[in-house]
């Protein structure tokens, strides 16, 4: 867990650091600071879906079935509209500006709990109390965290702590679930998670509204795909 919390701390750090350089940001700047953020996450999200369909040997047809039907079960239980309503009671608890806290809260949430980091190096550090990988996440989360406060403001501090009860509940419950984490499963999730980053750099650049939380069941359609071919074959 120490590794989580360190990740946890890191985004509020980042977010705090952000906030004293938003004060110090004209409208301009804001504006430019945000295009860099979405151009960066959307660049994150190309290179981890590439890497994974270029290098790895991944099924290039079930990562399009894990997207729709992970969209229709997201869309069906609402994932995007609950993680906005928990954003906005936050908002009404901290008597933020309306919008403002819940959209950096959604926003840092999904960006730094559907990458593959956060899963593989959660079971690492479960497993073998290998913290490499969550330290590295530490870093790239505190700078982003940086860059979101400054631009949307304060609500990514908040995501510390979905970030603290994701990938501590995937930590903990590592020995339980890495039996059944293969490299093919790893592998696709990888894929997925890509694609959903990708989703969310197109929607902070606001070329098309991209419902990302929606999407987040998608990540564990390889896994369910998997259980079931492996049982039969």
């Amino acid at each position: 867990m120490i590794a989580t919390i360190i990740n946890a701390v890191a985004i509020v750090v980042g977010g705090l650091l952000g906030l004293i350089i938003k004060g110090r940001f004209n409208k301009k700047l804001q504006a430019i600071a945000s295009q860099a953020t979405g151009l960066s996450v959307l660049v994150v999200g190309l290179n981890t879906a590439l890497t994974q369909l270029i290098t790895q040997p991944c099924n290039s047809v079930l990562f399009v079935i894990s997207l729709v039907v992970g969209g229709f079960i997201g869309t069906v239980i609402n994932v995007e509209g609950r993680l906005q309503a928990l954003g906005r009671w936050v908002e009404k608890k901290v008597g933020g500006r309306k919008g403002g806290v819940s959209r950096a809260f959604v926003t840092a949430t999904l960006l730094y709990c559907v990458g593959s980091m956060a899963v593989v190096g959660s079971i690492e550090s479960g497993l073998h109390h290998n913290y490499s990988i969550l330290l590295t996440k530490s870093i790239m989360d505190m700078i982003y965290a940086v860059i979101i406060a400054s631009t949307l403001g304060y609500g990514v501090i908040f995501s510390a702590v979905s970030v603290f009860i994701y990938q501590g509940a995937i930590t903990i419950l590592a020995g339980i679930v890495e039996p059944y984490l293969t490299g093919d499963i790893m592998r696709e999730i990888a894929l997925v998670g890509g694609v959903l980053i990708t989703g969310l750099g197109i929607d902070l650049l606001n070329i098309r509204k991209i419902n990302v939380g929606n999407l987040l069941p998608a990540l564990l359609i390889p896994v369910f795909y998997y259980g079931i071919y492996y049982i039969i074959f």
